[in-house]
């Protein structure tokens, strides 16, 4: 594909200026490929003829200068349409208004830069989504998922170290893979985390994760710098490696269910909300930008407090009019 250069200068200005990570520019850049697709495609049917996804040009086909021309004068009901065919496309909710919050980054860019006037995603709602609570862990899995490398080898401690860290501190499985032997402050118990945006942040860690940390460096005699989780050959490790090893240790300890290294993060969080944190201290452990992004692990915490409810209240089971009798 010849990528029209309105697009190409913005994925460079959300690289260099807004510091958004390689994850976030590929999904920008795919979602956009693919919303070219449907302006040349668009263009070139009757006016009212009904679309298709099926119908719509490979990248291959694409005409870059074709779209420089009509990208810019793209209007709200183009991309009502764009939406419309992805959602009867069968994209989830999620999906679609993930790929509406790049067009509308797109074209405020496209503002911004006096290209255009007026954005033409400003009068688009985002759609209502399906509210989809994380799952969470219980203690007695954590203990029981933290216990299952073999610590007596430089593998297991190594990766008993990592499943410690991303719990104790909340990480990212980006972040966890991007720390370096110089991130670990053993002296303020804490270690120095990039996260979204290239934003660092102090995550602090318990004595738990601490004394993995020491175990794993001791087997290991690394050096005083570099990468902090290495594989065989000294490389720094990936999150596709992580995964795989949680998936094994998983199996081991008799884990049932979809548990990703994101659902420790998740476990984290709730359990801190559990435990009486407040909510603006989760949020700085998190990382997250927004309070309300943190906001959705209040949702578990008071599930987990109706579970408590239901079982200890004497008047909360439908029937049991003699609870109160003595």
């Amino acid at each position: 594909m010849s990528t029209p250069a309105a697009i190409e200068k913005f994925l460079d200005y959300v690289e260099a200026e807004r510091n958004f990570s390689p994850h976030t520019i590929r999904s920008y850049a795919a979602d956009l490929r693919q919303f070219c697709q449907f302006v040349q495609y668009r263009a070139e049917v009757e006016p009212g003829a009904e679309l298709s996804a099926e119908q719509l040009p490979s990248e291959a086909e694409l005409d870059a200068a074709v779209l420089e021309a009509r990208l810019p004068g793209v209007g709200p009901q183009d991309i009502r349409a764009f939406l419309a065919l992805m959602r009867n496309s069968g994209y989830r909710k999620a999906t679609v208004a993930r790929k509406l919050a790049t067009l509308r980054s797109f074209y405020k860019y496209l503002v911004r830069s006096g290209a255009i006037d007026a954005s033409p995603v400003t009068a688009i709602r985002t759609p209502r989504q399906d509210k989809r609570l994380p799952r969470c862990m219980d203690i007695e899995e954590i203990e029981a998922l933290l216990s299952a490398p073999d610590v007596a080898t430089p593998l297991g401690a190594r990766d008993r170290a990592i499943l410690e860290t991303i719990y104790s501190a909340g990480l990212r499985v980006s972040e966890l893979v991007a720390l370096n032997i110089e991130d670990l402050d053993e002296f303020s118990e804490a270690i120095r985390v990039r996260g979204k945006g290239r934003k660092e942040r102090l995550a602090p860690l318990g004595a738990p994760a601490l004394s993995a940390l020491r175990r794993y460096l001791r087997m290991r005699e690394s050096p005083g710098r570099g990468p902090l989780f290495v594989n065989r050959d000294g490389g720094r490790l990936t999150g596709r490696s992580i995964r795989r090893r949680l998936d094994r240790y998983l199996q081991v300890a008799g884990i049932a269910g979809r548990v990703s290294p994101h659902t420790l993060r998740h476990s984290f969080a709730t359990h801190m909300l559990n435990a009486g944190a407040d909510l603006r201290s989760v949020q700085e452990m998190l990382g997250h930008a927004s309070l309300s992004t943190t906001q959705i692990y209040t949702h578990l915490t008071t599930r987990h407090l109706k579970e408590v409810y239901e079982k200890s209240h004497p008047m909360a089971r439908s029937g049991d009019e003699g609870a109160y009798s003595a």
